[in-house]
């Protein structure tokens, strides 16, 4: 199933509506954008190291094209599909021998195949092209055959296509599926070149051998494991292991570049902890750790599908090649999922209540049509900030801990935030023992005894402080720590702990936090071109010892790719308007002197106002500009609310709703109406009041509803901020801002052709740290065909973390109806 990008109507409104930002002189932006921390990558369920890269493209150089295209904001932008995430495409690559980059920015492309009628297929994950080229289209129709006739096509036909004449094509096993690839290279629009983030990898014939590892006692952590083995390199590298220097995964492979001289082999390793202090009094562990031979990972068969001789994709070559070049940065960096990230590779930021961002960067090695590359990326994550537990719990009760005893609500909250964090201890000079946070004390520190012998002798831990550490505790009020074993705790007092560094914070942020850390990630192309760079030189791969070992080289480069600029669609608006079309330019365009193609229909409205620095009169005004904007646009709104302003407390945000949903239904259902339109009026940092907020009217009430901000109630000239509220609430009122000219005249291939629905799906996945809340998929799909423009919507909970939508649509044998069909899309012939 091919995963498409959510779009918005053509001069709709983006972005959450309590998020609603002045677009700028008249003009309504319509520029690609992506939230999440990593700017421009998609976030699917968190932030930082979560989810896959596309690939990043930087504007070079234009051929041919008009000087407005050279001042765009943002420059061109690939969005790779989600199955390969970094890729280019599929197709032909190196000779086999040698893999290598070709000499000039060339794109390969594939031979055209002969059109097979009756035969359906996708893009491959590995062949699918950045555009799509307009010439491709052909508007002729194929003859109709049934799915039974269409899956026996593909499957006589689907090693055959996309083969090159002069290549034998290997037979593909019963789990791959051959796609043709792309038939040529497109011509339509303005051609130019553009930059990647990707580093073009070359790699000599040679064979990778794979280990089995076994460490015994097991240990779940990979840092040990690490260890574990970097301590075996460390001691039998120049002897037993034949002066190979392995690649190892951290948990049971390992792999060399050429053979280890044994089969099998055991080893005894001692790790000492790496707690400060002599040598004597730290904890020594011992391990078993048997290595034994398990298979080869060629790469020749990586050659092959590199040049579409083969099928199916070496996965065990490229995840060979990942884990070589991530085994060095993993030794200098603080590493989560495919991201590395360090405090010292950028500005560290503060997020608030004790937490602080930190730049990394994304690292995969994919297969392209170009050859093997390297793709590298910029990424932000939140940790922990490495601060005296005492600061940190100020921080995140924001207030003097000393100032007046906690609640049972402030315990409650240190205790969710302190469990499972390590912590190493400051009142034993140069001993910095490591401890990890397992609960807190319900008592005081002053109120704390435990027993020091088996005769019942008890202590307090105050005393047990001063009299063993010479160490006076200030903080008796507050509660202890409780670390190590939970059966057997031991008591350690806040304020001689500090928070280990290093920690990423894998819980729900909050609306200033996640605020905080999108405007660490927005980045300028050219800045995160040049954070790229840096990136790649300061991890200098060809000085990586690794890279070395295993023969591999990395250009320092980024990658240049051949595409165009294809020109706008001009837009269709009302014909009273005093300008009927427009062409936009640079991905932008102004509503001046145009009105709505299709307005909708608000006849009753109320308005609620949760900012308390808004006043009534305030609030007022502001609807009725509103109302009047709307009107110009070419609405049809009632000008009059059907209640007054009414100011709601956010705390009872539920009640509220539901108190005022209730008067103004009484007052509507005498004359048979309903309620069209909810105006809401948000503090500036509304919380999760938005979120709420949305919840009840559109489960609970099934209202709709549209949130404004606070400080643009003030705004001394908002007209370009109520046109673009105006355009939301006409999409939510079932109208419809404007259509393409092309599809009027009937001009947009294929589509126009017969009737066609535009269908688009997604998934969206919870925050790290939720593990038990559902995913939620979404459908939409077009009503008005041949504008397409207008969508219906459907979302369902699903499984937690399903990719698939696992209802979109199924069959079932009823006893009377027969074979029924149903789900999210519904088929009826």
């Amino acid at each position: 199933m091919l995963r498409k990008k959510r779009t918005d109507h053509p001069g709709r409104g983006k972005g959450p509506d309590s998020q609603e930002t002045e677009r700028g002189h008249g003009r309504v932006q319509h520029l690609h954008q992506q939230g999440g921390v990593r700017g421009w990558g998609q976030q699917r369920g968190g932030y930082g190291g979560h989810g896959g890269r596309g690939g990043r493209i930087f504007p070079q150089q234009y051929y041919d094209g008009p000087s407005e295209y050279q001042q765009g904001r943002g420059g061109q932008q690939y969005q790779a599909p989600p199955q390969h995430r970094g890729g280019i495409g599929g197709g032909h690559g190196a000779p086999a021998g040698v893999l290598f980059r070709p000499p000039a920015p060339e794109l390969h492309q594939a031979t055209q195949v002969p059109y097979q009628a009756g035969v359906t297929t996708h893009p491959s994950p590995y062949q699918r092209p950045a555009h799509t080229d307009a010439e491709a289209h052909s508007s002729s129709r194929p003859p109709e055959v049934t799915s039974s006739q269409e899956t026996q096509h593909i499957q006589q036909q689907v090693i055959q296509l996309g083969a090159s004449p002069c290549d034998a094509m290997q037979p593909a096993s019963s789990k791959s599926m051959r796609f043709p690839l792309r038939p040529g290279k497109g011509s339509y629009g303005t051609k130019c070149f553009v930059k990647a983030n990707h580093f073009f990898a070359e790699l000599p014939e040679k064979d990778f051998h794979h280990y089995d590892v076994s460490i015994t006692p097991e240990i779940s952590v990979r840092d040990v494991n690490r260890a574990v083995i970097q301590q075996l390199v460390k001691l039998h590298r120049e002897s037993h292991l034949g002066q190979r220097l392995p690649a190892y995964d951290g948990r049971k492979s390992l792999y060399t570049a050429g053979p280890l001289p044994f089969v099998s082999r055991e080893f005894k390793i001692i790790l000492i902890d790496e707690e400060d202090g002599p040598a004597s009094t730290r904890r020594q562990r011992e391990f078993k750790v048997v290595i034994k031979f398990a298979a080869r990972a060629d790469l020749h068969h990586l050659g092959m599908f590199l040049q579409g001789r083969l099928a199916d994709v070496p996965q065990e070559t490229l995840k060979v090649l990942d884990i070589v070049l991530r085994q060095l940065p993993t030794t200098r960096f603080y590493s989560a999922s495919r991201s590395f990230y360090s405090p010292h590779l950028g500005r560290k930021e503060h997020l608030g209540e004790g937490l602080e961002s930190w730049r990394g960067f994304y690292q995969s090695i994919r297969p392209t049509q170009m050859g093997l590359s390297l793709n590298i990326d910029m990424s932000s994550s939140a940790f922990i900030e490495p601060l005296p537990v005492i600061d940190f719990v100020a921080q995140l009760l924001n207030r003097d801990v000393s100032a007046k005893p906690l609640s049972d609500a402030d315990r409650v909250k240190i205790k969710k935030a302190l469990r499972g964090l390590k912590v190493e201890v400051t009142h034993r000079r140069n001993m910095r023992r490591k401890y990890r946070i397992s609960g807190l004390t319900s008592q005081a520190t002053r109120e704390l005894i435990f027993p020091v012998d088996q005769r019942g002798t008890v202590k307090s831990v105050v005393k047990y402080f001063r009299e063993t550490y010479m160490y006076v505790i200030q903080y008796t009020q507050l509660p202890c720590l409780q670390v190590g074993n939970p059966r057997r705790p031991n008591y350690l007092p806040m304020e001689v702990c500090k928070i280990v560094e290093g920690q990423r914070y894998t819980k729900k942020l909050n609306e200033k936090q996640i605020t905080a850390l999108l405007r660490v990630t927005c980045q300028r192309p050219s800045e995160r071109e040049r954070d790229i760079l840096q990136t790649v030189h300061h991890n200098a791969y060809s000085e990586d010892p690794y890279a070395k070992e295993f023969g591999i080289e990395i250009s320092q480069k980024l990658a240049q790719v051949e595409a165009r600029i294809l020109p706008a669609p001009r837009l269709k608006y009302h014909d009273s308007s005093r300008d009927r079309d427009c062409l936009p330019q640079v991905g932008q365009w102004n509503m001046m002197n145009r009105r709505m193609i299709n307005g909708g229909t608000v006849n009753s409205w109320i308005c609620i106002n949760f900012a308390r620095n808004v006043r009534d009169n305030m609030a007022q005004s502001f609807c009725h500009d509103l109302a009047q904007m709307c009107i110009t646009s070419g609405m049809a709104f009632n000008p009059e609310p059907i209640l007054p302003v009414f100011t709601g407390r956010p705390d009872q945000v539920e009640r509220v709703l539901k108190a005022r949903f209730h008067d103004v239904m009484a007052k509507l259902q005498h004359h048979g109406k309903e309620l069209d339109l909810l105006i809401v009026i948000l503090p500036d940092n509304n919380g999760p009041l938005y979120g709420n907020l949305k919840r009840i009217c559109e489960t609970d009430l099934g209202i709709v509803s549209q949130c404004c901000l606070q400080k643009n109630v003030y705004k001394a000239n908002k007209q370009q901020y109520l046109a673009n509220v105006a355009l939301k609430i006409n999409v939510k009122a079932g109208g419809r801002n404007t259509v393409l000219v092309d599809a009027l005249t009937r001009r947009i291939p294929l589509v126009s052709d017969r009737p066609t629905i535009i269908f688009g799906a997604d998934v969206t996945h919870p925050q790290p740290g939720e593990d038990s809340s559902p995913s939620i998929a979404a459908v939409v799909a077009s009503q008005d065909w041949p504008e397409v423009t207008k969508y219906a919507g459907l979302v369902c909970a699903q499984a937690h973390r399903q990719e698939l939508i696992q209802d979109l649509y199924k069959t079932w044998q009823d006893p009377v109806r027969g074979t029924v069909t149903g789900g999210m899309i519904k088929y009826d012939i």
